[in-house]
């Protein structure tokens, strides 16, 4: 069992006007009205510090927060290995499975939470997918994360990945520069993926090895798409090994 959370936000003006239990529901759908007014009841959802009325109507300014309980989080590896550090900055190696950042259920269960038990002041310069191994670089002052920022900004900070990849790429070297962009999903309502209508998008791929199983390829990235190389893999006929969505 984690220790829970407290979310909070804000009300803007376009959600002014509503009950509190009204806007809870429209925009956390992971749950319903009932689930909520009973929260609300529970005094499980403050606003302004105070226990909320379902049928409050909420203004413009207020700050509305929702107090999770603990709960079991799914196990994932919990295990990082720290590849450098100094005053300013932290380089983790993240494993397979373990989420860079909370999400969905995982709090505690994440390499932020990880290694904030170790540096407090650690914030992450960027993040890999929770399927993504890799380097993972920490800032441990205002002054580094501003320098981090700027770097990658300015394209300054060059991002290598390898993946096995399904098939056989007829060249060696290639680029795709599929565009990337919020698309509709049946189950999971929007998710990223290829889109005319997305943002532009590069990945320059090279195949290192071809094997029975498929190919591993080095593949660097100029923009930082969410999914953006399982996303351009498949799109030019490659997807990763084991992908299950894409």
């Amino acid at each position: 069992m984690n220790h829970g959370c407290t979310y909070s936000e804000r009300i803007d003006r376009r959600d002014q006007g509503v009950s509190l239990v009204e806007y809870l529901t429209q925009r956390y759908t992971h749950s319903s009205g009932a689930d909520w007014r009973a929260r609300i009841q529970a005094g499980r959802v403050l606003v302004e510090g105070r226990p909320g009325d379902p049928e409050a109507i909420l203004q413009h300014g207020q700050t509305v927060s929702w107090v999770r309980p603990p709960w079991e989080e799914p196990p994932v590896p919990l295990c990082y290995a720290v590849l450098f550090e100094d005053a300013d900055l932290v380089a983790v190696a993240k494993p397979s499975g373990l989420p860079t950042m909370p999400n969905g259920g995982y709090l505690e269960h994440c390499l932020l939470s990880r290694v904030r038990q170790r540096y407090p002041e650690a914030t992450p310069a960027h993040r890999l997918g929770r399927g993504t191994s890799g380097v993972v670089l920490f800032a441990r002052t205002p002054l580094a994360m501003r320098g981090l920022a700027a770097l990658w900004r300015d394209h300054r900070a060059e991002k290598v990945y390898r993946a096995l990849v399904t098939g056989h790429p007829t060249l060696d070297a290639f680029t795709v520069a599929t565009p990337i962009g919020p698309v509709a999903h049946g189950r999971l309502g929007t998710v990223h993926a290829a889109s005319a209508a997305g943002k532009a998008s590069t990945s320059h791929v090279r195949v290192l090895a071809r094997r029975a199983e498929g190919s591993l390829v080095e593949v660097r990235i100029e923009t930082g798409r969410p999914h953006q190389i399982r996303i351009h893999m498949a799109a030019c006929g490659h997807p990763l090994v084991g992908d299950p969505l894409y």
